[in-house]
């Protein structure tokens, strides 16, 4: 459902924030979205390590399978590097996991204790050394580490072009498909907050908004 958008709601907002959205309201394509969601603001995850686990989990299924699959793991192990390394693989198979998404989210604790990496690790890295560092390991693709980017570490200024949602979204504002590489050029107009344009983008179509909370979790690509 839309949110009221008076000015309030926006003056409210922290200084990055309105910056931001202030910005992208005077675009004549997004203005009008944004007008009729009120304000939509990235809230980074507080754990990289278990937001990363959670999209893996997500890949290729439900929503609710997902989330039945995640308490289950969270419930039998310590969602920690040590934890899942630790971990023997029957409980994880008890847990529901594929012997694929095992093998995936043990990969990724690997690289976490191998590199020590933490909230503070990724902040000192710009965004193409996150998505180098991430895709590195089998079982993240870009879709991952874009959403990782995005989602887990609130970055301002990622434009996950791969996502359907956002294709979709894109096609509602301009009235017509487009290539990857249109949808790139186009979103120059929306830098350095392309993060905050996508959030919109994933609600232009109501079909889009009513299954937002799927486009953020599930994919590999």
């Amino acid at each position: 459902m839309p949110v009221d958008s008076d000015a309030d709601a926006f003056a409210d907002l922290a200084p990055a924030d309105r910056e931001a959205l202030d910005a992208l309201r005077t675009d004549d394509l997004l203005g009008p979205v944004i007008e009729r969601h009120g304000p939509l603001t990235i809230e980074p995850a507080e754990d990289p390590f278990e937001r990363l686990v959670v999209s893996i989990l997500r890949q290729q299924v439900s929503m609710a399978s997902a989330e039945a699959t995640r308490e289950r793991l969270f419930d039998a192990v310590e969602v920690t590097p040590d934890g899942i390394l630790a971990a023997e693989e029957a409980t994880l198979k008890d847990a529901g996991l594929s012997r694929q998404k095992t093998r995936y989210v043990r990969n990724v604790a690997e690289a976490f204790a191998e590199h020590g990496w933490d909230r503070e690790a990724f902040a000192a890295m710009s965004d193409d050394e996150v998505r180098e560092e991430l895709t590195a390991i089998t079982g993240v693709g870009e879709w991952t580490a874009n959403m990782q980017l995005l989602f887990t570490l609130g970055r301002p200024d990622v434009f996950p072009v791969g996502d359907l949602g956002i294709r979709k979204g894109m096609e509602e504002l301009y009235g017509r498909d487009m290539s990857r590489a249109e949808m790139v050029s186009e979103a120059e107009r929306w830098a350095p907050y392309r993060s905050y344009a996508s959030l919109y983008l994933w609600r232009a179509k109501e079909d889009i908004a009513a299954s937002v909370d799927e486009v953020r979790g599930d994919g590999s690509a």
